[in-house]
């Protein structure tokens, strides 16, 4: 009988922070890479060294250590040292898809310029798999994946070795880590350890993996320091003549010798959060809604808005952002690792997360400032007027629908009209008169202070406005003119547009869907638990009861043409924290203040929370009411088409027996919409930083978490997860800053339709949601509200025309457009959610030649239509005559 062949993989899981700060972790990574190097340089029988698949380990090295590029280069490039695909360990369920792609793109042409990018899909410890992580491997040449997290032992085949596949047939070649990533962590030859730990581990390892002699020890940890002493310990573990073959080795090699003679046809697809063998913390998606919510707030921010403009600007003749954006870029990615961005951190951990999102908001929101600035002078300067705002449309397709912004008048009344004076319908939803403040003159008998007139800041919604593909248009502002479609507040109880109708009655709010007359009656609540759970799980309290803050109050109705405004009130005593829970001898008043938008020609209901939250230790969820009952599966979106799960987790009944490391609650994440649907009808929520939800079948609600509120980093044997703590075991680490004590607002909308739901037209409906667009307005009043108003700037153009559209894509949907990473060219992401296949095209006066890429960006021919095959995406490059 041949002997199974062990392969030890020294490595470090390099968290870059978590309840130490990014700085502990970078003064901890100088002295170990320092360590590491010098090891290897001095013992040739070691192998090689994972560092934990991240490209940001070698920039934070290098920022120190400027002087060891070489050594380090030398050591990647001789595969001694493996770094990347990624730039992070990014949570790959709390972030934008296009986010893990930047990730990826950053950490495999980063580690490429270092010598090699490492060519596994490494996922070690983040908490549960995207469904589209295979193919994003895939486009980048990646074709292995190791991961530990989230699959059933009933998935597998008898083999840790399977084949992973995404919705749209890409696969990668995968092995799972049974064991986690640290079994080899203290591996020495010492009799004890080898018949007590080593032994029955890859006893264990050798019976999970059926039709393979190969056998993955992971050997390393957090933070660990590498183990000097590995290649005499395997050379004597060998010297033992057992069933075991040992070779020190790594994650490629191990892959190659694995699956070169080996098929292993087993294929597991979809998103996996499998909560067997280790802890998914499902519920970690609502820890720390500060986070969460600022986080796409940017996101959107970058991908959306910044980045597109900045490729109108380039076309126009400015300089693309490329430094700024990388800068950016890489503190988010910060962000984004699992830990980070999960929220299972110390508060000052937590602090640095929020001033890290805060600077990269301030940056995104400073260069859009002088992107528009300096454009909207030019546009000025062509057409001879100076009371202008332009729309800047940063999706590359045609749009028309409404457009919120802010004008800055002399006057009250204003009228805004297009460059051919047609005049433009819109609605004022806010008006104020602000002070001019003063300014110093500079006299000859010294400064001066003069009083500067006031002004009027008005926000408005401009009514069936048209703008074009990646482009902008013009409007003119006329003062002094009559507009009589202001916010009224009036005694109603009702608001309504041309798709639905909200009504208040006996404390109760009843929304009706017009066109199929399907309505739907008390449709919100919101419930309050005790969370006696921690920082990465929630957990209810046994004997705890759920209060529901059941009866409306009706604060106001506001109406003008084109916007109806609803505020109502919710209001109930609960618990002050936990100690109270289940003796409520102190309680808070908690209250939920709720505004309901309907807005002219839009199919959905914008809905706005905000809460003064005083209470601790307790978990708050939208009970929002569907028209489906008894709903079997929900539905959602995740990369790049939707997702099916259940409603009733059937695993719930025997995973305690079975001894699950965590309950497999049916709560699940939602990346921009979720929702449910039958024959007769379907509902769904879209959201902005919201991020789970759980559909309760009984009663037919989805139940979206607005926040959890707890106090601890760790806590031992919750209710879900039963044994030790998670994250360090030998410290409780309190955090009073994740109670989430203070002022929160939420945000989200309601769909609701007759018959199935329509998978293009929710991709829609979220595009339109989180406005594509940007607006600027040619003014000197006001320098206040776009920050770097304030200042001189030089502007590089001289004119340009008061309407222009660069490209536009006509089928498919747009998940990015950026300059390319290298070079001038503009890289377009498209994709296709739905089942069937579709092309794309792309117009263009001045960006004439399409070329297909990969995600690297590394072309793959020159096509004239694009192939969008189901649930698939397509990334092009587009070149102008000159490129």
């Amino acid at each position: 009988m041949s002997k199974k062949r062990v392969y030890v993989v020294p490595h470090s899981h390099w968290d870059r922070e978590w309840y130490f700060t990014i700085e502990d972790s970078n003064l901890l990574l100088a002295e170990n890479m320092d360590h590491l190097i010098h090891l290897l340089e001095s013992n040739k029988e070691y192998h090689g060294y994972v560092f934990d698949a991240q490209m940001s380990i070698v920039d934070e090295y290098l920022k120190v250590r400027p002087e060891n590029h070489d050594r380090l280069k030398g050591m990647i490039e001789q595969k001694r040292i493996f770094v990347g695909p990624w730039y992070t360990q990014a949570d790959s369920m709390l972030v934008h898809k296009e986010s893990l792609v930047r990730n990826l793109l950053y950490g495999v042409k980063g580690t490429e310029k270092m010598g090699h990018s490492m060519g596994i899909g490494y996922l070690p410890d983040i908490f549960g798999q995207n469904q589209y992580l295979p193919s994003l491997f895939k486009g980048f040449g990646i074709d292995y994946a190791i991961l530990q997290r989230g699959i059933y032992t009933d998935q597998l085949d008898g083999n840790l070795n399977f084949t992973w596949q995404s919705p749209d047939g890409e696969a990668v070649k995968a092995n799972m880590q049974a064991l986690g990533y640290g079994p080899g962590k203290f591996l020495t030859a010492d009799e004890d350890f080898v018949e007590e730990r080593l032994e029955p581990m890859l006893e264990k390892l050798a019976a999970m993996n059926r039709d393979s002699d190969h056998l993955l020890l992971p050997s390393g940890g957090d933070q660990v320091l590498v183990r000097e002493g590995f290649p005499e310990t395997v050379k004597k573990l060998n010297e033992k003549n057992g069933d075991y073959e040992y070779v020190l080795s790594d994650y490629e090699q191990f892959m190659e010798d694995t699956w070169r003679d080996k098929d292993f046809p087993n294929t597991i697809q979809g998103e996996l959060i499998g909560t067997e063998r280790s802890r998914i913390h499902n519920t970690i998606r609502s820890q720390r809604y500060d986070i969460k919510k600022l986080n796409a707030i940017v996101e959107h921010k970058i991908i959306n808005q910044l980045e597109p403009l900045a490729v109108i600007g380039q076309a126009l003749g400015l300089r693309y952002p490329q430094a700024r954006l990388d800068e950016m870029w890489k503190h988010l990615f910060d962000v984004h690792a699992h830990d980070s961005i999960g929220g299972c951190n110390s508060d000052d951990t937590n602090s640095d997360i929020m001033h890290r999102l805060e600077k990269i908001d301030h940056q995104a929101d400073g260069l859009m400032n002088l992107i528009k600035r300096q454009l909207t002078h030019a546009i000025a300067e062509q057409l001879g007027k100076d009371n202008i705002f332009v729309i800047f449309h940063t999706d590359a397709k045609n749009y028309v629908g409404t457009v919120e912004t802010v004008l800055f008048t002399k006057d009250s009344h204003f009228a805004v009209k297009t460059l051919d004076r047609e005049m433009v319908d819109f609605s004022i939803t806010n008006q104020e008169y602000l002070s001019g403040g003063k300014k110093i003159v500079v006299t000859a008998e010294g400064d001066k202070e003069v009083e500067i007139p006031g002004y009027y800041r008005t926000e408005l919604v401009l009514n069936n406005v048209s703008a074009p593909a990646l482009g902008y248009t013009t409007f003119q502002i006329e003062e002094g003119v009559d507009h009589v479609d202001q916010v009224e507040s009036l005694d109603h109880s009702f608001i309504e547009n041309e798709s639905y109708a909200l009504a208040y009655d006996a404390n109760m709010l009843t929304l009706t869907e017009k066109a199929k007359n399907v309505s739907v009656r008390d449709f919100l609540q919101f419930e309050d638990t005790a969370d006696a759970g921690d920082s990465y799980d929630y957990s209810p309290l046994p004997g705890d009861e759920a209060l529901t803050l059941a009866d409306a109050e009706l604060v106001n109705v506001e109406k003008t043409v084109g916007v109806e405004r609803m505020t109502v009130r919710h209001t109930k005593l609960v618990p002050a924290d936990l100690n109270y829970r289940l003796d409520p001898k102190a309680e808070k008043q908690l209250t939920i203040e709720t505004t309901f938008e309907l807005r002219r020609n839009e199919d959905f209901v914008r809905v706005n929370h905000h809460v003064d939250n005083q209470v601790k230790d307790h978990r708050v969820r939208a009970l929002i009411q569907t028209p489906v009952t008894q709903p079997e599966q929900t539905f959602g979106d995740q990369g790049y088409s939707m997702i099916t799960r259940q409603t009733e987790n059937p695993r719930m009944e025997t995973w305690k027996e079975n001894g699950y490391k965590e309950a497999p609650v049916p709560i699940y994440t939602v990346e921009q919409f979720a929702g449910v649907e039958n024959e007769d009808a379907h509902f769904s929520v879209l959201t902005k930083g919201l991020k789970e939800y759980e559909v309760l079948k009984d009663s037919g609600q989805i139940a979206l978490t607005l926040f959890r509120s707890v106090g601890l980093l760790g806590r031992d044997d919750l209710a879900w997860r039963p044994g030790r703590a998670s994250g360090i075991n030998n410290k409780v680490v309190v955090t009073p800053d994740a109670q989430m004590i203070g002022e929160m607002m939420f945000d989200y909308a309601l769909h609701m339709k007759g018959g199935r739901v329509e998978t293009a037209n929710l991709f829609e409906l979220a595009d339109t949601y989180n406005n594509r667009y940007v607006t600027y307005q040619n003014q000197s009043l006001n320098t206040f509200e776009e920050r770097l108003d304030r200042f001189e700037i030089p502007y590089p153009i001289a004119t340009l025309p008061g309407e222009f559209s660069l490209l536009n894509v006509e089928g498919g949907f747009i998940s990015s457009i950026k300059k390319a990473h290298e070079g001038q060219d503009v890289i377009v992401r498209l994709f296709n959610p739905t089942v069937e296949e579709t092309h794309a095209g792309v117009s263009s006066e001045t960006l004439t030649s399409i070329m297909l890429t990969n995600l690297a960006e590394e072309d793959e021919g020159a096509v004239d239509a694009i192939p969008l095959p189901p649930y698939s995406y397509q990334t092009i490059r587009l070149k102008g005559e000159s490129s």
